[in-house]
């Protein structure tokens, strides 16, 4: 290379060594061309960009919850669980106390103060079915709903109770579940009936006593007059736990039991009203399969050996009519 070449090449940045010794500061690619130290920052600040610009937009909105969304969803949607959920009763107790309002025509907000001091009590809840359609879960149950002191249904009673049918499926503008009743009216039509009752002045209400607000019309008043004598007051009617069969002409081992407990008297009334529902809209060949292994659930039944087995074999009835019904119901093997 001439002198004349050398003298048209630009400056570079030298660096002096420990020896005074210059150093060139200069990268010399495979070409023989030098590069520049600024042009390889320049190159390695763009590669930083390019790299945390792709981590941003790949990044999942949800990975930095704590709560696991698939976990929560499942957790929620347990079709056996909601049939017997406390916000399930809660619903159907709301739902009563509304229907019997409207039943009677008037005191709405008064029915629904008197709600909150109820007691509802489900026993032996079962998930007869669910809609794959709508997402609705058919349940069933025997429902007991306890007034609280101070108000009774007609005849005195504190205490009303039914076999009930309960659907539960999300409202349609998605505000919250909803809550469909049938064969409730055992419950409303006295529920409609509700006044207000006298109390033994003698008795002192205990500090925890389940009393209604003074501020409810339906509650006793201490400016109101004495009221007219009323009728000795019934106790609060048991629930009717007498089988659907009659218990006199119990011979298997299976009826005997049913006879003696209350619990498995409910699962037998409420086995045979799914039964004869389901006979009622069954076609030819629904109504055979019925028919068929009616016989074989009883013969199960009265070979049982304990009251466990024997409600197992009832809930396990109720499941095989419901799935005979939906289609799902498979012939044993």
């Amino acid at each position: 290379m001439n002198g004349a070449d050398r003298g048209s090449e630009p400056e570079w940045p030298v660096r002096r060594g420990p020896n005074g010794a210059e150093t060139n500061m200069t990268v010399v690619d495979r070409g023989g061309r030098r590069i520049s130290p600024v042009f390889i920052a320049l190159g390695v600040l763009l590669l930083l960009l390019l790299g945390l610009w792709l981590f941003t937009t790949t990044r999942n909105e949800d990975q930095d919850k704590l709560i696991n969304p698939s976990t929560e969803t499942s957790s929620a949607s347990d079709p056996d669980k909601l049939c017997s959920k406390k916000a399930t009763y809660d619903l159907i107790k709301r739902e009563l106390f509304r229907r019997a309002a409207q039943v009677r025509g008037s005191d709405q907000a008064a029915f629904d103060r008197l709600s909150s001091y109820a007691t509802l009590r489900m026993e032996n809840p079962v998930m007869e079915s669910e809609d794959s359609g709508t997402g609705a879960v058919n349940c069933s149950g025997s429902l007991s709903l306890d007034l609280p002191l101070g108000v009774a249904v007609v005849g005195g009673r504190r205490t009303v109770s039914a076999e009930v049918d309960y659907s539960v499926q999300q409202a349609t503008d998605d505000s919250g579940p909803v809550v469909l009743l049938r064969n409730a009216d055992p419950i409303i039509t006295p529920l409609a009936t509700l006044a207000r009752i006298a109390e033994p002045a003698a008795q002192p209400a205990s500090p925890d006593a389940n009393v209604v607000s003074p501020a409810d019309p339906l509650a006793p008043q201490p400016e109101a007059q004495p009221a007219a004598p009323m009728a000795p007051r019934s106790e609060p009617r048991a629930v009717n736990t007498r089988p659907s069969f009659d218990c006199g002409n119990a011979g298997t081992r299976g009826e005997i039991a049913v006879c003696s407990d209350a619990g498995l008297a409910t699962l037998d009334r409420q086995m045979a009203a799914q039964f004869n529902r389901a006979l009622g809209i069954a076609g030819p060949n629904e109504r055979s399969i019925l028919q068929r292994t009616r016989s074989r659930f009883l013969s199960y039944r009265d070979s049982c050996q304990t009251n466990g087995c024997i409600a197992d074999a009832y809930r396990g009835r109720m499941r095989e009519i419901s799935d005979i019904m939906s289609g799902r119901w498979q012939p044993p093997r």
